[in-house]
């Protein structure tokens, strides 16, 4: 049953006005893994994709009280697929609420990232 639905669109171009006015946002927002593929960093659209991820997590939980960025990592796996990785707090959130699968969909053109999360559960909420 889906328990959850968030959305975001990110400019790109703001984006890097925002990391550029604030240096150490990068490393806020991601963790190191986050911003490199390959031991090569990530192009900014793609980081773009993942705050965008990060932030339809948000909306897909409900709510983000207890959220922590380093808590919601995205990862691919090797054909490129994004899902996320949930850690301690926002694993627990998850948890809390019953959700047991988080579904991620990302792109990027025109100068605009966006991401879409689905979050399921196996038990309708009464």
């Amino acid at each position: 049953m889906i328990v959850g639905i968030g959305v975001d669109v990110v400019d790109i171009a703001r984006f890097e006005r925002a990391l550029v006015r604030t240096p150490t946002l990068k490393s806020r927002l991601f963790a190191e893994s986050e911003q490199l593929k390959a031991g090569v960093p990530m192009p900014l659209r793609s980081l773009a994709g993942r705050f965008a991820a990060k932030e339809a997590l948000i909306k897909a939980l409900g709510d983000s009280t207890g959220v922590s960025w380093h808590d919601m990592l995205v990862v691919s796996d090797g054909h490129g697929n994004p899902s996320f990785e949930l850690r301690d707090s926002t694993r627990a959130i998850a948890a809390g609420r019953g959700i047991t699968a988080i579904h991620l969909s990302m792109s990027h053109d025109a100068g605009i990232a966006v991401a879409y999360v689905v979050a399921e559960s196996e038990i309708a909420n009464s």
